[in-house]
């Protein structure tokens, strides 16, 4: 995956309210490590409908971050779980990095 998480989309709805922003990164910040604790617990106990759950609640979040095939991905990683498959596994939790990463450092 080569797209870097950004703020253009918060920037755009924001409509140029910087508290707004702040408070919107805050709350990514609080809530995303979280969501990705809880998915790597339902993965390691092999609960396919959470682990569904826990990209769909995700995927909000790399919309959010401007990862527009970051979405996309996600979204076939939650439909092939529907069937139990972990095929787009390392291309999620790749992006799941990139955004950690960029949180950290905004």
């Amino acid at each position: 995956m080569n797209e870097i998480p950004n703020l253009t989309y918060i920037t755009k709805l924001s409509n140029g309210n910087k508290s707004f922003e702040k408070s919107l990164l805050n709350i990514i910040k609080k809530e995303l490590p979280r969501e990705v604790e809880a998915y790597q617990l339902h993965l390691h106990d092999g609960d396919f409908i959470k682990i569904a759950e826990d990209v769909h609640k995700i995927n909000h979040k790399i919309k959010i971050l401007g990862l527009e095939k970051g979405c996309k991905i996600a979204e076939k990683y939650r439909m092939g779980l529907s069937e139990k498959s972990l095929k787009l596994k390392t291309d999620f939790e790749g992006i799941l990095t990139s955004m950690l990463l960029f949180i950290e450092r905004v």
